[in-house]
């Protein structure tokens, strides 16, 4: 058994995009996170880390009124990337989709459709029980760069 002090936890989740007011607009403005640090990113510890020559970066942080959830927005002006739509479909591998945990999910889900985020599908509430939070009732939706995130509400 690992001792408490090796025990990992979630730091945070980052998310490369290509537009960072962009994607900070949607995931403050939409989903309620509130931006935090923000920080270029540049030098010989970025290329060593990251294993890319040249690496340039613009980064922010948002997260939760809680702090628990972080979320950190990369935008790479160098090397540039590609996006991959691939990567939004639900059964590609890898990391899929980053979920959110929200009191009202029916607001939610209005407040997407009325800033014209096209849902995967309408909420539905999951057959068994996933915790003991109670049902689960979820929905994914696409983030403007194709992110698959997931909104959940337990009641």
């Amino acid at each position: 058994m690992l001792s408490p002090a090796l025990m990992p936890r979630i730091d945070h989740v980052n998310i490369v995009v290509g537009d960072l007011e962009r994607s900070i607009r949607f995931y403050s403005e939409l989903l309620g996170l509130r931006r935090g640090f923000e920080v270029a990113l540049e030098g010989e510890w970025v290329e060593t880390v990251t294993g890319l020559r040249g690496a340039r970066a613009r980064c922010v942080f948002l997260e939760g009124d809680d702090g628990s959830a972080r979320i950190e927005l990369l935008q790479y002006l160098s090397p540039a990337g590609e996006a991959l739509p691939a990567a939004s479909a639900p059964n590609t591998r890898g990391l899929r989709h980053v979920a959110f945990t929200v009191r009202d999910l029916d607001a939610l889900v209005a407040r997407l459709h009325a800033a014209g985020v096209e849902l995967v599908s309408e909420p539905v509430v999951v057959p068994f029980a996933v915790s003991t939070m109670g049902r689960k009732r979820l929905c994914y939706f696409l983030d403007p760069d194709g992110t698959l995130l997931e909104a959940a509400a337990y009641g």
